[in-house]
C-alpha cells in the first residue's frame, strides 16, 4: 500500500481532475457494512456567476476490496472550492470518482444544496439496489424549510 497524502503535508489540488483520491485495503471484504462520509460544509462555485455554492454531502457506500482513504477524500472535496460546476455535475462527479477509485459494492450520494435564488437543489444518486441485509440509515439531513 502506497499512500501519497496520509501522514504528509499536502495542499489541495487546483481542480478535481488533479486531485488524487486514494484507497486502502478493506480489512473485512465480504462483510456487508456501510461507511458514511458527511461533509456539511462542501463548497464549489457557480459556473456562470462565480458565486460560491454550499452543500451538505452524505456519501454512503458498501466497500468491496477497498476503502476510500478519508484524508484524500477531504482534499478531493476541497479541490471543488475554486471549481465552477452546476450542483448536479458536482454531485455526480464526486460519486463517480469514488466509484472509480474504490469500486464499492454499492454507493449513494445525497447532496443538500443551500438555496441560491430562493431555490434549494437537492441531488441524489446511487449505483443500484442496496445489498440485501444492509442497515441503511436515513441521511439525517432535513429538507429545506426556509424560515418557517
Amino acid at each position: 500500500m502506497s499512500l501519497s497524502q496520509l501522514g504528509q503535508s499536502v495542499t489541495a489540488a487546483a481542480s478535481p481532475e488533479q486531485a488524487v483520491l486514494e484507497c486502502v485495503p478493506n480489512p473485512h471484504p465480504g462483510d456487508v457494512y456501510l461507511v458514511r462520509f458527511t461533509a456539511p460544509e462542501f463548497t464549489s462555485l457557480c459556473p456562470v456567476t462565480g458565486q460560491p455554492d454550499f452543500a451538505h454531502l452524505v456519501i454512503d457506500y458498501v466497500p468491496d476490496q477497498s476503502l476510500v482513504e478519508s484524508k484524500s477524500l477531504k482534499l478531493f472535496l476541497t479541490s471543488f472550492r475554486n471549481h465552477g460546476a452546476f450542483h448536479e455535475d458536482c454531485t455526480l462527479a464526486i460519486a463517480k470518482r469514488c466509484v472509480a477509485a474504490a469500486r464499492p459494492a454499492w454507493l449513494r450520494i445525497a447532496a443538500f444544496w443551500y438555496p441560491r435564488g430562493g431555490i434549494p437543489i437537492d441531488v441524489f444518486w446511487q449505483t443500484g439496489t442496496p445489498p440485501i441485509g444492509l442497515w441503511l440509515p436515513d441521511p439525517g439531513v432535513p429538507g429545506y424549510r426556509g424560515r418557517g
